[in-house]
């Protein structure tokens, strides 16, 4: 699975301008199954999320995960993460199957619940329009 996450002071999701999904301080995560990927990846990919030290302690320094900061998860799917770059019009064949895709979003959704974090999500599949308040700015990828 593929991930990017940004450290947030607030962020939000809208499907045809209704609101879909919204948190304050934590994490917006973009999130692509691959071809191939289990829900075990899922479940692994949330727990070291869950874990991850990105948030400032007292002291200014990155120690703190979303759970200690009592921090939420805004979980939207992005099948473009899957962009196989190598023409100028990106490929999305490595990618998992849209049902699989799903399911496995909604695992992972599912699985960062089960870490202790709060979440609301975006649509799967839907156009959605997805604003934010980066802090930091921190931005990261993962790829596992």
């Amino acid at each position: 699975m593929r991930a990017v996450l940004q450290r947030v002071s607030r962020a939000s999701v809208s499907v045809e301008g209704e609101v879909k999904g919204e948190i304050g301080a934590g994490l917006l995560i973009l999130v692509c199954a691959m071809q191939g990927d289990e829900a075990a990846k899922a479940d692994q990919l949330a727990a070291k999320i869950a874990k991850m030290r990105i948030f400032k302690d007292d002291a200014g320094k990155m120690n703190l995960s979303v759970r200690d900061i009592g921090g939420a998860a805004l979980i939207v799917s992005q099948f473009t993460l899957a962009a196989d770059l190598r023409g100028n019009r990106p490929g999305f064949s490595t990618a998992a199957p849209p049902e699989e895709g799903k399911r496995l979003y909604e695992h992972f959704t599912a699985a960062m619940q089960a870490e202790g974090i709060p979440t609301a999500n975006g649509i799967f599949g839907a156009d959605m329009d997805v604003s934010l308040n980066n802090d930091g700015p921190v931005t990261i990828w993962m790829d596992l």
